[in-house]
């Protein structure tokens, strides 16, 4: 599938280059005389603008991949519960109807208020745990199969019954831009570059419900087929050094001999949701804690009771059910694209013990790679000591190809407008401006 994609990703560009009167032909952009020869930000955006949500293998959910909605409504315990039984690690939260108002919600953006995001959930609720030092009883032999994590939740309704709607107060919601199939690649990256996206949902029309999800992790896996074709190669083939990057010189780290609970708490006000762990003494990096990983502490009750004591040397070498073992591209990129890609117990990560690094004399391109076939959204990058000196992102990557500050020789269309519009960004005088 991605020799076949990339013949024709190439025979768009030849097309394009051929052509510099042609148009871009969706049913956002209306016809307009011919247009002055394109500088190479507006040529890129205008050929990410030819790729089609709905060209995209597996963008919809199979049955068996139903979209797990949430209410802003449901208690915390409830949806911690719902969530893990129903092995996700996020959900759309819809809105609670108004009993008083009777008209029918139909639009998308009426029906849902956000995305949330389990291991957010179950940080918040530690946290609380701890900082309120709220003691609990240990009831694990009268529930068996809910004990650790959930006795916890039950035992302290100021956190278990705590309603959903009411944690975005704690900025525990990522904000949810919906697309539809007739969408492109242009209008993710847009999307994914001017707001801190995890997902964005997919939808057929305004008032339908979500068919599935395009990740970060999917778009750097698209981009990738594109590898040999000018405009991808002018930007991938260069150095890391070369690109502004958010976190290049700083890393958040623990040492090996640190406690769980204390990695938890300095992940709890981590932004970009990974802390490396490195080696005392030699400050060699030994491993990381995802925030997505604090679903063990949920799995396995023995490691949640524990974690004041065992240090995180030992946590990184608890997680054994990766197996490693990378699918392709090819035989992946449809569940990349569908609410599999939200699969809490996601064998494909790689294991804690196994960090993904770079160099920053790595090129672009190598790490787009490493990203893609470990399914991370982050790769440390190292000295020849393995110093973890900095961090990049899957967003730090997305930002290169995503649409650049707009000079004043473009000037949009009607489709670049509305996704700016979404955005909450506006061009005046060839600069782009931001409202958040």
């Amino acid at each position: 599938m991605q020799q076949t994609s990339k013949m024709d990703l190439k025979q768009q560009e030849n097309v394009m280059k051929d052509s510099e009167k042609t148009q871009i032909s969706s049913h956002h952009i209306q016809n307009k005389p011919p247009a002055p020869p394109l500088d190479s930000a507006s040529a890129l955006q205008a050929f990410l603008d030819h790729i089609p949500i709905s060209s995209i293998p597996g963008i919809k959910n199979s049955p068996e991949l139903q979209v797990l909605e949430l209410n802003a409504g449901n208690r915390v315990r409830d949806a911690i519960e719902l969530l893990f039984e129903n092995n996700l690690c996020g959900a759309p939260i819809a809105d609670v109807p108004d009993p008083d108002h009777t008209t029918t919600i139909g639009r998308f953006s009426d029906r849902y208020v956000g995305f949330i995001d389990l291991a957010r959930i179950i940080l918040w609720s530690l946290q609380k745990c701890e900082n309120d030092h709220i003691q609990t009883k240990d009831n694990a032999s009268d529930e068996p199969s809910k004990s650790g994590f959930f006795t916890m939740l039950e035992q302290i309704p100021q956190i278990g019954c705590t309603k959903i709607g009411e944690l975005a107060k704690s900025f525990l919601w990522d904000s949810f831009f919906p697309i539809r199939l007739d969408d492109t690649l242009f209008h993710v990256l847009l999307l994914l570059s001017k707001h801190r996206l995890n997902v964005v949902p997919v939808i057929e029309r305004p008032d339908s419900q979500i068919i599935g999800f395009v990740t970060q992790n999917a778009v750097v896996q698209l981009l990738l087929q594109s590898d040999g074709l000018d405009w991808f190669d002018g930007i991938a083939d260069k150095a890391l050094s070369e690109f502004r990057l958010e976190n290049e010189d700083h890393v958040v780290q623990v040492y090996g001999d640190q406690s769980v609970a204390e990695a938890v708490q300095i992940l709890c006000g981590n932004r970009v949701g990974v802390i490396a762990v490195v080696e005392r003494g030699t400050e060699r990096l030994i491993g990381n804690m995802r925030r997505s990983d604090v679903y063990l502490l949920l799995e396995n009750d023995n490691l949640y009771h524990k974690r004041v004591t065992l240090t995180m040397e030992e946590f990184i070498h608890t997680d054994t059910s990766k197996t490693g073992s990378y699918p392709t591209i090819e035989r992946d990129i449809g569940a990349l694209l569908s609410a599999g890609a939200l699969r809490l117990r996601n064998s494909f990560l790689p294991r804690m013990d196994q960090p993904v690094t770079n160099k920053k004399t790595d090129p672009l391109k190598q790490a787009m790679k490493n990203l893609a076939e470990t399914k991370s959204c982050f790769s440390f990058l190292v000295d020849e000591s393995q110093h973890a000196m900095g961090l990049l992102t899957i967003r730090d990557i997305i930002n290169q190809f995503a649409p650049p500050c707009v000079d004043s020789s473009f000037h949009g269309g009607g489709f670049f407008e509305s996704a700016l519009e979404q955005t909450g960004c506006k061009i005046e005088n060839g600069t782009m401006f931001c409202d958040h």
